[in-house]
């Protein structure tokens, strides 16, 4: 019956409504906003200094504050008028489709609730690296890479690959991508780790079951930084590159490589029809790094995840799909068994489990 289909739609959104009145709870954002509604109302708010500032963040919560309101009010409705209209069923043909915008709207704003840190709307570098095992390992890290481009494709965002590096026989060593749009790094920063594969390698003559391991690694654009580089610093190579990328890829050696000889980062874009452009790419990335660098010291973090040994026992994620076919993420336990789904793209139920883990 319809009236059932609904009650279970009502109650899928159970645990995202939770959800939000905990992130509104712990946040004081109730509060928040009608303090800060307070001192813009005020008659000398305009000679504030700060006002801008100030005003910018009122904007902000009342925006939250009035969505979660306007949220609860239609929740608590639809479920009345489910029950007051069970018995008609194209009363509640048309209660479907406000249920269906309502269960969009919910998780939107659940997510935008989540994302609150300072660097969560910033565009991202996404950096996907093979580890040891040869042929299986990068192919595996070119299923990683197709994944996070159809998860941007089906999420608004534009990803960008500004370097690619062939595997030998099949797949990538490296790869990484440029990812522009809304709350990208903030959305994706969650996939920095390891992933782990499980499956029978088509790479096998004997077709025995192979486990493949890749990193991936997140840093956000930097758009203001005090770091200042020497460019006695730097080595800049130049080289033909590889891979895809269209005819006048490689033709010249337009490629660009930097290396931060203090530190020793190396950054390298190979996606741009000119050496300038790329140079331009790799320098963006570098700067990024070594924000991440000093950010990671000042909070005393251990090294960062590139530096880490590709191995068992330090994933973040495991893709089985063999014997058995499961996903699961080994900091939230969140699974699917669909994992065809999952490595086309589908990663929000995974991206929404974390948030939530990292929120409570």
């Amino acid at each position: 019956m319809l009236v059932e289909e609904l009650r279970e739609i009502v109650k899928s959104l159970d645990p995202a409504m939770k959800t939000i009145r905990k992130v509104i709870n712990q946040r004081n954002i109730e509060e928040e906003y009608h303090r800060l509604h307070a001192l813009v109302k005020a008659e000398d708010f305009w000679q504030n200094p700060e006002h801008t500032a100030v005003l910018k963040t009122y904007q902000q919560a009342k925006q939250q504050w009035e969505t979660f309101k306007a949220l609860e009010e239609n929740y608590t409705e639809i479920q009345e008028m489910i029950e007051a209209f069970k018995d008609d069923e194209a009363s509640l043909e048309k209660l479907k489709g406000e249920l269906q915008s309502l269960s969009q709207t919910i998780r939107s704003f659940k997510v935008q609730l989540l994302l609150g840190e300072p660097d969560d709307n910033a565009n991202c570098f996404l950096s996907i690296n093979a580890g040891a095992g040869g042929t299986e390992s990068q192919d595996w890290a070119e299923m990683l890479l197709r994944m996070y481009i159809r998860f941007c494709e089906r999420t608004g965002l534009t990803a960008k690959i500004i370097d690619y590096q062939p595997g030998e026989a099949a797949g990538i060593k490296s790869s990484t991508l440029f990812i522009k749009g809304k709350n990208a790094y903030g959305l994706l920063k969650g996939e920095h780790g390891i992933h782990r594969l499980v499956r029978i390698s088509p790479y096998d003559a004997s077709k025995r079951r192979h486990t493949s391991f890749a990193s991936v690694f997140l840093i956000p654009e930097v758009t203001t930084t005090k770091i200042v580089i020497d460019p006695n610093d730097l080595r800049i190579d130049t080289y033909r590159a590889g891979g895809a990328g269209g005819q006048h890829v490689n033709r010249t050696d337009s490629a660009v490589r930097i290396t931060h000889l203090p530190t020793n980062i190396v950054t390298q874009c190979q996606s741009e029809r000119s050496q300038a452009q790329n140079k331009e790419t790799a320098m963006k990335m570098l700067m990024a790094k070594l924000e991440q660098k000093q950010r990671d010291e000042q909070k005393e973090k251990v090294a960062a995840i590139e530096k880490k040994k590709i191995e068992w026992g330090s994933q973040i994620r495991s893709y089985v799909l063999h014997p058995y076919k499961m996903i699961k993420d080994h900091r939230t336990d969140r699974e699917s068994p669909q994992p065809d789904i999952v490595l086309d793209g589908d990663l929000m139920p995974f991206i929404e489990a974390y948030l939530v883990n990292q929120q409570t």
